[in-house]
């Protein structure tokens, strides 16, 4: 039985980071008590990504780390969107007018599309690989309900700040993995669905990147421009 699979540090640096995002942002809504510029549809933009990401967890099994992450993100994002719509405070804090992002119309819809588009180029059909180049596309953009939703409220609290750091640094560290994998791993195949969406959702985080870095520098608490 396999423990970690094919692994390499910029993966593994790229997991924690993701991991400990979803740490900081439960503990930035356990002690604040409430969900004021928390985006409850970046939220679910993600559980629904790593739903559709997973869907051969039943199926495949590639080792005990493999499928121990997958289950982390899927309970736990499951649980802070279920926090926020269910559990008080953090139900009457979250304000719905700042979180007004369509991301069924604007992010789901279109991330379907264009799945079901690149498929029909290629001539096959394969559910499990629909899903998740789907899940690669949607993954993209699930930031942007978040990012509206901040520059909104203008001042950005350290926890929710250092929240979004984390996420950003999760996927620049998969850049590095695929990078790495493309020369040292043999047999390696490229997907370039990947890298492109990938790149896209990179990029998003980078104006955000640069005001947090002035914060951190001036040691303020983080403020976007209107």
């Amino acid at each position: 039985m396999q423990i970690l699979g094919k692994m390499n540090i910029f993966r593994f640096l790229g997991d924690m980071s993701h991991v400990f995002s979803i740490i900081v942002l439960l503990l930035r809504l356990r002690v604040a008590k409430n969900a004021n510029g928390i985006s409850l549809k970046t939220q679910e933009l993600f559980l629904i990504v790593f739903v559709a990401r997973y869907l051969d967890l039943p199926l495949h099994f590639y080792s005990l780390y493999n499928t121990f992450m997958k289950m982390i993100y899927i309970s736990a994002t499951g649980y802070i969107v279920y926090m926020i719509r269910k559990v008080e405070p953090l139900k009457s804090t979250y304000d719905k007018s700042q979180d007004s992002f369509k991301h069924l119309e604007f992010a789901v819809a279109p991330s379907a599309i264009l799945t079901v588009i690149f498929h029909l180029f290629r001539w096959r059909f394969d559910l499990i690989e629909m899903c998740w180049e789907f899940s690669v596309i949607l993954e993209s953009i699930t930031i942007i309900p978040q990012l509206i939703t901040l520059q909104r409220y203008r001042e950005v609290e350290n926890l929710t700040s250092n929240y979004i750091f984390f996420l950003g640094l999760y996927r620049g560290m998969y850049l590095f993995n695929w990078v790495y994998r493309s020369y040292y791993e043999e047999g390696y195949r490229h997907h370039y669905i990947l890298y492109v969406f990938g790149m896209l959702q990179t990029a998003l985080y980078l104006d955000f990147f640069y005001y947090y870095a002035i914060a951190k520098f001036k040691g303020q608490r983080m403020a976007l421009p209107s």
